[in-house]
């Protein structure tokens, strides 16, 4: 059978990860930003942040600029996530989304003012989304509690500098779970990954804790035969 043309667009969408106060518990939890749509399909329905890829420029490039204009974020991390092309994910004809998932600190999610047409929303207890994407942040938050435990982006939810403490609630709140405190410090300080520096946190009742930073000679991610600048591939943006 011959096979006939068809017209195929492709976007790009991003989930982005902030850590927040759970409303209910207020423990540490993953949040992502959404904005309302304006035109149809799905208008005024909430949607993960994305747009069109230019004919000039590449995904990457097409992520981080949607991402910019949409919520002024500028992530710490951006790797990409999946490419989303079931035929019928759209009914206004066939669009392929290229997907990514970002990281962002605390003090970079305060960037993006919620209003009528963004807002913030635990990532475990979203409303229904536009096309499919309740599906792609369901596999976001997938790849990011598996990935955590054995890569260091947990890094790019802090600051240069941080207390143990403060890299174990990450993985507390990314993993959903309380981890033992000496057994964790155990497991970070022989894994090589974080080095002490010679700060610690002034104030306190306490004997004040020590402040580390990761080894910068370590990537942020292995991020293979690609390397690191491959459109398309992982780029930490510190």
């Amino acid at each position: 059978m011959e096979r006939q043309p068809q017209d195929i667009a492709v976007a790009v969408s991003t989930v982005i990860f902030a850590l927040r106060p759970h409303p209910t518990t207020g423990l540490s939890a993953p949040w992502i930003p959404v904005v309302r749509r304006i035109t149809q399909p799905y208008r005024e329905r909430w949607a993960l942040p994305g747009g069109w890829v230019g004919t000039t420029e590449s995904l990457e490039d097409a992520a981080a600029r949607n991402l910019l204009e949409t919520t002024a974020l500028q992530p710490t991390y951006l790797e990409q996530l999946y490419a989303f092309g079931e035929v019928d994910r759209t009914p206004t004809g066939r669009v392929i989304s290229i997907v990514y998932w970002a990281l962002v600190r605390p003090e970079q999610a305060e960037r993006t003012a919620e209003g009528d047409n963004v807002r913030w929303y635990p990532a475990d207890d979203l409303p229904e989304l536009a096309f499919d994407h309740n599906l792609i942040v369901e596999y976001a938050l997938w790849r990011l509690r598996t990935k955590v435990e054995y890569s260091r982006i947990a890094h790019a939810f802090l600051g240069e500098e941080f207390t143990l403490t403060e890299l174990r609630q990450v993985y507390e709140a990314v993993l959903r779970k309380p981890l033992d405190p000496a057994n964790f410090r155990r497991q970070v300080e022989s894994s090589g990954a974080v080095v002490p520096t010679e700060t610690k946190v002034a104030g306190g009742r306490h004997r004040p804790p020590r402040l580390y930073r990761y080894d910068h000679s370590i990537q942020l991610v292995d991020n293979g035969p690609l390397g690191h600048d491959t459109a398309g591939g992982i780029r930490a943006l510190d």
